[in-house]
């Protein structure tokens, strides 16, 4: 048995945590960045932190051109510490800033796919994650995903120096989100729970950490969609989110994920919108591929476990977890991917993206083309 396994420096959970915050970011100096999403730039606490301050606002997912101007600006500022508040988007914006504020040229000197694609120095301004999400468990995974518009492609920043220094979880955070919201980023959670829980990559450690954050997902994603104000639910979903994040960081990913990032690049479309509209689809089309070539695969044992922890039934089959993903899909009322604004003429090309995605690296079995076409054409 031989595995690594890396986080963020320190992990606070808890409801009510997010007011140890300025306690922690004084202990880092008194000039501060703070990325903030929607309305987390509103929440107490904000003003006060450090003696100087510079607030940068995020919209929508990191694009080049939004992560170029905030990199300037923490340039200019020498911040001592970056506060990220608001959901993956922020996070991810956040830890770009970091780490490129830290390295010399630009991003597109370092960013994979669209860029050269140069290593990045392993230093970074430090960064303290705070989600007011559960979904992309951004707070502990050291990479940023980033929409290039020129390309029309999703391409990342990837380092282990950007893993943040503290993530900071409180589920308090995550009660305002709204239906949409909770839908989305619950399922992009859910999906890096069980991803890396068949991928080829996974270990002993990650198995224990996705195994349970799909249990959570599985109960507590319909429960926070039905009543927001349910904390139980909303801290189920933080530990799903979470545990996707440590899971995915040291396990990988796999085709829901390969093909998210040319399709969200593509359409613009939630990440967490995208991975839900193909998850059903990827599972059944990943089962009979192994059926068909891999029957020893140990995957097909471990996609009948998440059949058993999604259903809570421990006598369901396969199809049952993939009627079970494919029913839960259409109650919390997500769109497919014609809906999200993927074309008939766009498919060959996002197969052909997918199968160069590094995520598509974890995959369980090496998906033909017509494979993948297939999850695609399936997820309309």
């Amino acid at each position: 048995m031989d595995f690594n396994f890396a986080t963020a420096g320190r992990i606070l959970f808890g409801p009510g945590r997010f007011t140890e915050l300025g306690q922690i970011v004084a202990g880092f100096g008194p000039t501060v960045m703070i990325v903030a999403g929607g309305h987390a730039a509103e929440l107490p606490g904000l003003d006060s932190l450090g003696a100087e301050r510079n607030l940068v606002r995020t919209a929508g997912e990191p694009t080049i051109p939004q992560v170029t101007e905030a990199v300037a600006a923490a340039r200019a500022l020498r911040p001592d510490v970056i506060v990220a508040v608001g959901g993956g988007s922020a996070i991810d914006t956040a830890k770009s800033v970091g780490i490129l504020a830290r390295n010399h040229g630009d991003i597109m000197d370092h960013i994979e796919v669209v860029g050269r694609g140069i290593p990045l120095e392993p230093v970074s301004i430090p960064v303290i994650a705070c989600p007011t999400t559960s979904g992309a468990g951004a707070e502990v995974t050291a990479n940023s995903p980033i929409i290039s518009p020129e390309h029309g492609v999703k391409a990342s920043l990837r380092s282990p120096a950007m893993l943040p220094t503290v993530a900071l979880v409180d589920p308090e955070l995550t009660l305002s989100s709204p239906p949409s919201v909770t839908a989305s980023s619950g399922f992009d959670a859910l999906t890096q729970c069980i991803e890396p829980y068949v991928s080829g990559k996974a270990n002993v450690l990650t198995d224990q950490l996705a195994a349970e954050g799909i249990r959570r997902g599985a109960t507590g994603l319909r429960a926070a969609w039905t009543d927001g104000s349910d904390l139980a639910a909303r801290t189920d979903m933080s530990i799903c989110s979470l545990f996707g994040g440590l899971s995915l960081a040291n396990a990988k990913l796999g085709a829901v994920h390969g093909l998210a990032a040319p399709v969200g690049g593509m359409t613009g479309a939630a990440h967490g919108q995208v991975c839900a509209a193909m998850l059903a689809s990827a599972t059944r089309v990943n089962v009979a591929a192994m059926r068909d070539r891999q029957p020893g695969n140990p995957a097909l044992a471990k996609y009948l476990e998440v059949a058993r922890l999604l259903t809570g039934d421990p006598d369901a089959s396969m199809a049952d977890g993939i009627e079970w993903l494919a029913g839960i899909v259409a109650d919390l009322q997500v769109p497919g991917l014609a809906a999200l604004g993927l074309r008939d003429s766009q498919v060959e090309e996002a197969a052909e993206g997918a199968l160069r995605a590094s995520s598509m690296k974890g995959n369980p079995i090496q998906l033909s083309h017509h494979e993948v076409v297939e999850i695609i054409e399936s997820s309309m």
